[in-house]
């Protein structure tokens, strides 16, 4: 039976950014589906303040329908993918970015669903919770000041987190841009933000996002490394590598490298398309 390619994306993002992805999947006879967690895709709200010409007041303070989304809702909506598509083959679970908390808490409550983990460039926290790698040296090169001019509102109130994609800010640009695409054109860099959605939920989930070697570390797993990311920098997907390698030490990653930063994989996918498709084809259903 043929696997099937689940797609969890990153923070503010949604499934339409794997549709250049899944085209070059189909095209290389690799079934795949790309999930919208909740509060995204077509469940999230665009303020009309975000709109041109922009209201700033209305952005700031309109309320978002990701409000009060959790970790644990993202986790059994996935769970609930899971459970239908397993029925027809094996799976692989393949994350991106902050997607991988999801994919390591969805592995840690339901192991028996998923067939390989796939991290790109993806959270996958052992040692620590995602937000405490956030302090060590591996994340130090990282300026959270380059993007905090396109914060917008008060997250505390708003129970989420706004970010202004559509700016004409040049600093906040170039922080975008040195944050997601520093190898891309500036058209592409301004259709990856036209792809994003102003707000994200705000739980981590604490420490349910750390890698549990009783069931996620039963799962045969790897790790795309972006070579070229400054938001999620080689350092530190290293570091999450040779965490889960000594968690697990007889199931380690299997580990692969694309060039590029990190969005440029879903921008150009061809290369990550095949890679995929590798991985996906050498997975068997576990029993």
């Amino acid at each position: 039976m043929r696997p099937t390619i689940i797609l969890i994306h990153g923070a503010f993002s949604s499934s339409f950014a794997f549709s250049p992805l899944q085209a070059e999947l189909a095209a290389l006879g690799c079934r795949s589906l790309a999930i919208d967690l909740p509060g995204h895709g077509f469940a999230a709200t665009f303020p009309a303040g975000y709109q041109a010409p922009q209201d700033p007041a209305d952005l700031a303070s309109a309320e978002g329908s990701i409000r009060g989304v959790t970790l644990a809702d993202n986790v059994r909506h996935v769970i609930e993918v899971l459970e239908r598509a397993r029925e027809h083959g094996p799976i692989v679970l393949a994350s991106h970015s902050r997607g991988g908390m999801t994919a390591t808490a969805v592995a840690n409550a339901r192991p028996e669903l998923v067939d390989r983990l796939v991290y790109v460039a993806a959270w996958a926290p052992v040692a620590l919770a995602a937000s405490g790698y956030y302090a060590e040296p591996e994340m130090r090169d990282v300026d959270p000041a380059a993007l905090a001019g396109a914060m917008v509102g008060d997250p505390a109130r708003l129970g989420l987190l706004r970010s202004n994609f559509r700016t004409a800010e040049a600093s906040v640009l170039a922080g975008f841009r040195d944050a997601f695409l520093a190898d891309g054109t500036d058209d592409e860099l301004r259709v990856v933000l036209n792809t994003f959605q102003p707000d994200e939920n705000l739980d981590v989930g604490g420490d349910s996002d750390r890698a549990d070697a009783s069931t996620w570390g039963t799962i045969p797993r790897s790790y795309i490394r972006l070579r070229d990311d400054r938001s999620m920098p080689l350092a530190l997907q290293d570091r999450l590598i040779r965490e889960g390698d000594a968690l697990t030490p007889d199931n380690p990653y299997d580990v692969h490298t694309l060039e590029g930063s990190h969005m440029l994989w879903l921008v150009r996918p061809s290369a990550a398309a095949e890679l995929l498709a590798r991985v996906a084809e050498a997975t068997e259903i576990r029993r």
